[in-house]
């Protein structure tokens, strides 16, 4: 399967970009969804975030409480390390799972970590969705709620948008209007039914 992964720092637009390719037929597989199916009660990661980090990472329900999971990992590396070598081998798996299930003709995978962890090595070619900073906190602030210092500690923790960029393929400029983003799709979307026609014939030689 001839896969595009899909990446952007916080609020640029990735979800936007997602939904059009979607709208097209094509499988787009959400890292963050995986990463949510990898915490769900009973999984063995959220027995070991547990049991790592004590009952106050749960909420009464028994689910993983994000936020205040997110607001301990960002004041410590050391521990946003720990739960990153125990959460991306298991977000991997499922991403394989549903990459290996695709039925389009090539499928998007969407990740704001693509550059950050070892899921951009599961991808043929990289799709960048590029804002300015300023572009960032503002829509992120509008999206989320929050302040900028916030914003700016978790745009810190994602790759550089110049080494974001120097490892793109293909760039989609996302600082304009909404309406902008169809064209720009259309064009990929034409350009990657093509590659991954010439991938399938490769895949295929004896």
């Amino acid at each position: 399967m001839f896969t595009v992964g899909l990446t952007g720092g916080i609020g640029s637009g990735k979800s936007a970009v997602a939904q059009l390719f979607r709208q097209r037929g094509i499988t787009v597989v959400d890292a963050d969804q995986a990463a949510r199916a990898a915490v769900l009660p009973g999984s063995p990661a959220l027995a070991k975030i547990r049991a790592h980090f004590g009952a106050a990472v749960l909420k009464e329900d028994g689910s993983l409480n994000r936020a205040w999971l997110r607001e301990a990992v960002f004041a410590d590396p050391e521990q946003r390390q720990w739960l990153e070598a125990l959460l991306h081998p298991a977000i991997a798996v499922l991403i394989d799972e549903a990459l290996a299930n695709a039925a389009s003709p090539y499928a998007i995978l969407e990740s704001p970590l693509l550059l950050e962890t070892s899921q951009h090595t599961l991808v043929n070619r990289i799709l960048v969705v590029d804002v300015s900073e300023a572009t960032q906190v503002a829509r992120a602030i509008q999206r989320d709620g929050g302040d900028e210092a916030q914003i700016r500690a978790i745009m810190d923790a994602q790759i550089s948008r110049h080494a974001r960029l120097g490892r793109a393929d293909d760039i989609i400029d996302n600082d304009g209007p909404l309406a902008a983003l169809e064209p720009a799709v259309a064009a990929l979307h034409q350009r990657y039914l093509a590659l991954a026609g010439q991938h399938s014939g490769q895949s295929e030689r004896p």
